[in-house]
């Protein structure tokens, strides 16, 4: 995939892996890059953003490889356009999308257990929003780089990111996200005092942030930045942190409902909820509401393909092993067994 001398598609005969007489080609043609004029950029700008809201959606409910190829060649086809583009603004446009096209590609192949590809991508999504003008994207790829951090259950660069990102953004969104990334660092390092400061200092930035999304208009607006399926954010990242914390009662008390505030359609969403809200009660001692959890989980894990997920369910499994004559236990230990097996891990 070229964004100067087009787009190369080339099909193979499999035969031709086994046999050297085969003739490998099939088929072969060039996709070369198309021209733009006044006005069509915009329309095409539309459609794209709206492609992208959808892989979104089709990201809950399917696993990193079906949609990381849609945003990979959408990605693509935005660079094209860019350079096509007869307008600065039209072009910057482009770019700024393909760059949020890339951070979601960043994020989906964490998702696949790829940290290094998620990186990569992340680095891609920072040179694409650079180069259309948007300076403001680098500080939430920080913000990123603190997510892969926290799944590494690294508390130091988990910290150490999110100061960086919330230091460099102007924008209340992703310094309040970056807020919620170091409040959740500082309860992996034990630093109470720390977590509770960053959570209040989130709480008020992503207030500020509603308010300020309010009065602007929907004309033009761009994909909003982090979680857009996850209803309780901040009752998940507080919940998070008062587990992370060893105030696993209190952790329950902030993750207890917000379930059922997640849309149906959200399975990625749902699953990694109530795999935390079922470790956070199992730990809490209520192992019959934990148990009662477990399907909802593993009834999404293998198609949504998650890694996250996979990993919680992992640390639950262990954990309901604590109890190896209580029979609730013993079947949501199977079903985690069965779902881990059935997701290849």
């Amino acid at each position: 995939m070229s964004v100067d001398r087009g787009n190369d598609f080339v099909a193979y005969d499999e035969k031709a892996f086994a046999d050297p007489s085969v003739t490998p080609g099939m088929m072969s043609w060039r996709m070369a890059s198309f021209p733009v004029f006044d006005g069509e950029a915009r329309e095409a700008l539309a459609h794209f953003s709206s492609l992208f809201a959808e892989c979104r959606n089709l990201g809950q409910s399917f696993g990193p490889v079906v949609v990381t190829q849609i945003l990979v060649t959408s990605m693509n086809a935005l660079r094209g356009l860019a350079r096509s583009a007869s307008r600065d603004a039209d072009r910057e446009a482009a770019l700024r999308l393909a760059a949020r096209y890339a951070e979601y590609a960043g994020w989906m192949t964490q998702e696949a257990g790829d940290d290094t590809a998620s990186l990569w991508w992340t680095d891609r999504a920072v040179a694409l929003a650079g180069a259309g003008g948007d300076t403001e994207f680098a500080a939430y790829t920080l913000v990123r780089r603190a997510d892969v951090a926290l799944y590494r259950t690294d508390g130091r660069a988990t910290v150490e990111y999110a100061r960086l990102a919330e230091e460099q953004s102007r924008t209340p969104r992703i310094r309040g996200l970056a807020a919620q990334r170091g409040a959740q660092g500082h309860a992996l390092l034990g630093e109470d005092a720390a977590c509770f400061r960053a959570l209040d200092r989130a709480a008020e930035l992503m207030t500020r942030a509603t308010r300020e999304s309010e009065t602007e208009t929907a004309a033009g607006a761009e994909p909003v930045i982090g979680s857009m399926h996850l209803a309780g954010l901040a009752d998940f990242v507080a919940g998070w942190c008062l587990h992370d914390l060893g105030r696993t009662t209190e952790a329950v008390g902030r993750l207890a409902g917000g379930l059922d505030a997640i849309p149906v359609r959200a399975r990625r969403a749902r699953a990694r909820y109530a795999a935390r809200l079922a470790l956070a009660l199992a730990e809490a001692g209520e192992l019959k509401s934990a148990c009662a959890i477990v399907e909802a989980v593993t009834s999404s894990v293998s198609v949504v393909d998650s890694a996250t997920i996979r990993a919680d369910l992992q640390r639950l499994s262990r954990r309901l092993n604590r109890w190896p004559r209580d029979p609730d236990a013993l079947l949501a230990v199977a079903r985690i067994a069965e779902a881990l097996h059935a997701s290849g891990r």
